[in-house]
């Protein structure tokens, strides 16, 4: 009887595409050729001139010489012939629903459906400055899933999200809510203590909507009454929290600023250690044994220095991580450890993610190439999706921003982006589109 319905279904479909007007039976799919000057490969550094880019609807099909590609009927071309084109990049440590205000009553009155509302306008801001593929790491109340489903949805424009929902930290600790007193018995969403505890909390952010987790191994500095060199969770439940990260297939980031913190969540398996202000010698040997990746977040500390205004209980952490934080991570860095770019936007406006670059280059000592690949391939490679982001290459997303002038010789200009695709889509245009 299945049988007799498969054929009778398959019979009908064939007569329905039959029906079709001839024209309609053979139509390709419209295509986008982007006309290149040049295209960026962050996979060797060389910058091919005169290249087509085919986009057929969320995918690029192609990379060829424009000479060799003619338009179709049906084609939309875009002119990008005195541009440098290269992927989409990628900021693996965001906080989209966040501004950057750390007056404790604004951290206080700001609901979840305030912070999901900043988080569209930031979303729009940051694929604007070139970012089309982010990690949120930390929310309240969810609020980055709603705001990862409105933009895959189209509600709203932002970037592809990976997104953790709230963090996960010990009672007291940098991911608690310390800043009410006892009367209000007020604990963060992500507060999880003990082994078993911390597992339940895994598993009900992954239930809610997470991609990745995050957790908090040491104190921090924008948090009350915390020390930013103590280790907080323990390595017994930092390793239960990566068990049951990775059996659910997902990945874990850890915040850590402590020596012996990074050392824990490093042993315990985390994926990435974000900031690493405190790493030792120990620190970069387990890493580079353990293959996790290094999130610098080190741009914030230029710009806390020359525009910030914070909280004197927030001040004088800031400062004591800023007098160490770059001197570890370039030593890091020359030791081999691999590096993901990602740089606490919300700290600082959102929008000045590529700033990033330029501390990598011009302070840290990485080549224009090397400092754009951990903004491409590695943070692609960090998330699980080098098959879908991180360079123009066939089957990937078409996610493609584009330079005057030539970034792997000044890398401050991606500081500039004129115009920036996301998946097929154009979102800002300094460029003339032909029909």
């Amino acid at each position: 009887m299945h049988v007799f319905f498969r054929q009778l279904i398959t019979s009908l479909s064939l007569l329905l595409i039959a029906s079709l007007p001839l024209s309609a039976q053979n139509a390709a799919p419209s295509r986008i050729l982007i006309r290149a000057g040049h295209v960026v490969d962050v996979h060797t550094g060389n910058e091919p001139a005169d290249q087509t880019i085919v986009v057929v609807g969320d995918r690029i099909t192609s990379i060829a010489p424009t000479a060799s590609t003619p338009k179709q009927a049906g084609d939309t071309e875009i002119d990008l012939q005195s541009s440098t084109v290269l992927p989409g990049l990628i900021d693996v440590h965001t906080h989209l629903t966040d501004d950057n205000n750390f007056d404790p009553y604004h951290e206080l009155s700001t609901s979840v459906a305030m912070s999901a509302l900043i988080g569209a306008r930031n979303a729009k801001v940051t694929l604007e400055a070139g970012f089309t593929t982010v990690r949120n790491v930390g929310a309240a109340g969810y609020a980055d899933v709603d705001l990862r489903d409105a933009i895959n949805v189209g509600l709203i424009e932002g970037p592809h999200m990976q997104v953790s929902g709230p963090p996960l930290g010990i009672t007291g600790g940098h991911c608690d809510d310390n800043l009410l007193p006892i009367a209000y018995h007020q604990s963060a969403e992500g507060v999880a203590d003990g082994v078993e505890a911390v597992q339940h909390k895994v598993r009900e952010t992954i239930k809610y909507g997470a991609d990745l987790i995050k957790i908090c191994a040491t104190g921090g500095v924008l948090s009350k009454g915390d020390d930013p060199q103590a280790s907080q969770y323990t390595l017994e439940e930092m390793k239960a929290i990566v068990a049951d990260a990775h059996r659910l297939g997902r990945k874990v980031a850890a915040h850590a600023h402590g020596s012996q913190g990074i050392l824990w969540a490093t042993e315990a398996g985390v994926d990435s250690i974000e900031h690493g202000s405190y790493m030792n010698d120990e620190d970069i040997a387990a890493m580079k044994q353990h293959g996790n990746y290094f999130v610098p977040t080190a741009y914030l500390v230029d710009w806390m220095q020359e525009s910030g205004h914070l909280p004197a209980f927030y001040a004088q952490k800031m400062k004591d991580v800023s007098a160490v934080e770059k001197a570890n991570a370039k030593k890091a860095i020359a030791a081999g450890v691999k590096v993901a770019l990602g740089t606490d936007a919300a700290v600082y406006p959102h929008g000045l993610n590529a700033h990033e670059l330029d501390v990598y280059v011009n302070q840290f000592g990485m080549t224009p190439l090397a400092a754009l690949q951990t903004g491409t391939l590695n943070a692609a490679d960090l998330m699980g999706w080098s098959d879908k982001v991180g360079s123009i290459e066939a089957g990937k997303w078409a996610d493609v921003i584009a330079v005057d002038g030539d970034p792997l010789k000044d890398v401050r200009i991606l500081q500039h982006v004129r115009f920036v695709m996301k998946a097929g889509a154009v979102y800002k245009n300094g460029s003339s589109v032909v029909q």
